[in-house]
């Protein structure tokens, strides 16, 4: 809100507390309020960069949304979001309506459904917005600010606060104080917040470009088959038919935010490309296919280790994604297998340790029949080989996830007892990792791997095999994860999401 042409501080403008029965209505109230606070922090920060800011500490807050739920709810016991399980008060806050405008929507939609006696109360909330937040991606407070500014920031403007980001809803760790509301997602808007600004750091495009289905690889020779396809796709055709099936993808991104229209949709960005190519990659470039609805495919390189690997899924996570599939090689650990087998995961050994505190050991990460089912399908049909001849060219079984690459040096008898111990098929160095945070964050995932060593055989990884054995399987590979993730999208996301990823007391958001 303004005064003149000055902007009122939010707290004193736009305090009021509504209630609804309308999700639409409710989103706009977020809105209202988010983008009021918005604007009074880059107005005080304009002002403070220049010298005139005299006003003290410049106070700005996220919108919540909060509802009470007096009695448990009779719904579709097939259902595994969208309402709550136990009469109590739920609250989050929350961030970025433009972006997650969907999202929010069909949320708000769902609790109003399921529970028809309650509304939903939308205010301020007394969580602060840092001014990095609200800034925006494009601006770099250390470039712009003398020494003195920036030693004088903390005194006028709110600073992130580590304390109120942890993921102990997620990790199932939360403990609420007394007389505080229940969690009604799991994550608060600064953990959001957070996450969309490292993706743009990480990946070098923006968290609006991200789509709902996400591939992880480890190796360039993916994307660059993956961008191959994209240009393809966004190239115009003479054929109706071609054009048609083409037209179903918008864009296509690449780091720098670089975007390619599809030649083939009418408009007055057709065949267009905006942006320029970033001069060098960042640490884990991702590449966007786009759908209207956002239900197209990001493909993200995280590169070797599950470092990358939960780095990457952490910050992925609070944009909701349907499902995350990652498609890589690995080691195959079986006589029978051939370079360019494929292993479908259905378990996993995990090795990988980065996220043995969030997750116990002790914890199960499950297969999930609809991921796998749709996996299967797509390497029965991309190969051209029925479900017993596939036998053939992929095993299902466990994945062993460790995070030492050289695991081939240790003292052999560690390892050959070990992977047989567990019935080990394959090893690699992320599938678990991406797998356990999926199950963390309730991401529904899978992982189909393809064989491009064999080191207890014999078979070692060296320059000449690799290339060889990289020009002849990528292609195949990644349009079998292409061909699965439509099986899945067609499934429609409700029933993606399945009830394995929920506990018995969960957040109402999916």
């Amino acid at each position: 809100m303004t005064s003149g042409n000055k902007p009122v501080p939010i707290k004193d403008g736009l305090m009021t507390t509504k209630s609804f029965r309308d999700a639409e209505k409710a989103l706009h109230w977020v809105g209202e309020i988010y983008n009021s606070n918005i604007e009074y922090l880059r107005y005080a920060f304009q002002e403070f960069s220049q010298g005139r800011w005299h006003e003290g500490r410049a106070h700005a807050h996220y919108p919540y949304l909060e509802i009470t739920i007096k009695k448990a709810p009779a719904v579709d016991n097939r259902l595994s979001f969208g309402f709550l399980s136990r009469p109590g008060l739920y609250r989050t806050t929350l961030t970025r309506p433009d972006l997650y405008r969907a999202y929010y929507l069909e949320q708000f939609a769902l609790l109003l459904k399921n529970h028809p006696e309650a509304e939903l109360r939308i205010g301020v909330s007394e969580v602060p917005i840092p001014l990095h937040f609200a800034l925006g991606e494009h601006f770099h407070l250390e470039g712009d600010l003398s020494t003195e500014q920036m030693i004088a920031l903390p005194e006028a403007f709110d600073q992130p606060d580590l304390t109120v980001m942890d993921d102990t809803i997620p990790s199932g760790t939360h403990v609420r104080k007394e007389g505080e509301p229940a969690p009604l997602a799991l994550f608060i808007a600064p953990r959001v917040d957070l996450s969309l600004q490292r993706l743009k750091h990480y990946t070098g495009t923006s968290a609006d470009h991200f789509q709902k289905f996400v591939i992880f690889t480890n190796y360039q020779f993916y994307v660059d088959e993956f961008l191959r396809l994209g240009y393809e796709l966004m190239s115009a055709s003479d054929d109706a038919e071609t054009a048609k099936e083409r037209g179903q993808y918008t864009a296509f991104v690449e780091p720098g935010n670089l975007v390619k229209y599809n030649a083939n949709i009418e408009g007055d960005s057709r065949g267009k490309t905006e942006g320029k190519k970033l001069p060098r990659l960042p640490q884990m470039p991702a590449y966007h296919l786009k759908r209207e609805d956002g239900t197209g495919i990001t493909l993200i390189n995280i590169g070797i280790g599950p470092s990358n690997a939960k780095t990457i899924t952490d910050h992925v996570a609070v944009l909701r994604s349907h499902t995350w599939l990652m498609l890589g090689h690995c080691a195959g650990l079986r006589n029978s297998q051939k370079l360019g087998d494929y292993v479908l995961a259905h378990g996993y050994v995990r090795d990988d340790n980065v996220l043995d505190h969030a997750v116990p050991l002790w914890v199960p990460i499950p297969a999930l029949s609809e991921i796998q089912i749709a996996l299967e399908k797509a390497v029965s049909q991309v190969t051209g080989l029925d479900s017993y001849e596939q036998k053939k060219v992929m095993r299902t079984g466990t994945i062993a996830t460790v995070s030492d690459r050289n695991w081939e040096l240790w003292e052999q008898s560690i390892p050959i007892q070990r992977l047989s111990q567990c019935r080990a098929v394959a090893l690699d160095m992320e599938s678990a990792t991406i797998a356990t945070n999926g199950f963390r964050f309730r991401v529904p995932y899978g992982t189909l791997l393809c064989v491009s060593d064999k080191p207890l055989h014999g078979q070692l990884k060296l320059p000449g095999m690799a290339d060889k054995f990289y020009r002849e399987r990528v292609d195949q590979h990644l349009r079998i994860g292409l061909m699965a993730m439509e099986k899945i999208r067609a499934l429609g996301y409700g029933r993606v999401h399945s009830r394995k990823l929920r506990s018995f007391s969960e957040v109402a958001f999916q």
